[in-house]
């Protein structure tokens, strides 16, 4: 009960809700670069993928390179990034952004070239242009897998964003690393604590998106499976590829 009373009088005491050095700004930062990562990745990745995947070419080789990313640990990247960049907040975006990158791009991809080519063709007989096809029939098709690779993206880059604080640079896990270098047990599990929470925030915030973005008969297997039985793909719109 020692340590959860002094986790309770970390959260509790009103010098952790003021200043630079608080929750509220710690996580106003965690949330900035999070959400800049987020999206120069969603504009970097997403349409790439969603091209790729429209016209079915070259999809492999490049959800291959972009998979290079993940195939390296984020604190080793951040490590060798410093030596380039500095210490700060900039290592810590491009690490992010090779994490970031690699599931919406292979989500988006995976999401336009797994249409069905019934479909296809039928909106090739009403006479849709490609453009119409793509934004009336792919993408309302592809968009449970896009946005789980959005989400999927979301949750690992508010999570690790906490490396930042190993760079000195701020967030929430300023709190860990000040904690563990404190001896201050409270401190590091109240960070941990936070992190937790804005990473799951972050999840029911984008489940919350995917449920008015994705066209209704697709929201749920049960209902894919009625209405468009083959697209075994947008059956599985939490999977990510």
């Amino acid at each position: 009960m020692s340590f959860l009373g002094d986790v309770w009088d970390w959260f509790t005491d009103s010098a952790q809700w003021h200043g630079t050095g608080g929750i509220p700004h710690r996580t106003f930062e965690h949330v900035q670069l999070s959400g800049i990562t987020m999206l120069v990745a969603f504009v970097v990745a997403v349409p790439v993928g969603i091209a790729l995947g429209h016209y079915r070419r070259g999809g492999n080789a490049a959800v291959i390179v972009a998979n290079l990313g993940r195939a390296i640990p984020s604190f080793g990247v951040l490590v060798l990034l410093v030596q380039v960049l500095g210490i700060g907040a900039k290592p810590t975006f491009v690490a992010l952004l090779l994490l970031a990158v690699p599931p919406m791009l292979t989500n988006a991809y995976t999401g336009l070239a797994s249409v069905d080519d019934d479909l296809r063709e039928a909106a090739r007989g009403m006479g849709m242009t490609r453009r119409q096809m793509l934004w009336r029939v792919e993408l309302p098709v592809a968009s449970p897998l896009v946005m789980a690779g959005v989400r999927t993206a979301a949750v690992t880059v508010v999570a690790t964003a906490s490396l930042a604080a190993i760079v000195a640079w701020g967030g929430l896990g300023r709190f860990v690393v000040d904690g563990i270098a404190q001896g201050d047990s409270a401190q590091t599990f109240g960070g941990a604590v936070l992190i937790a929470l804005l990473a799951i925030a972050t999840e029911v915030a984008l489940a919350l998106v995917q449920h008015f973005v994705v066209p209704r008969p697709l929201r749920t297997g049960a209902s894919v499976r009625r209405t468009a039985p083959d697209l075994d793909v947008a059956a599985r719109p939490n999977v990510t590829v």
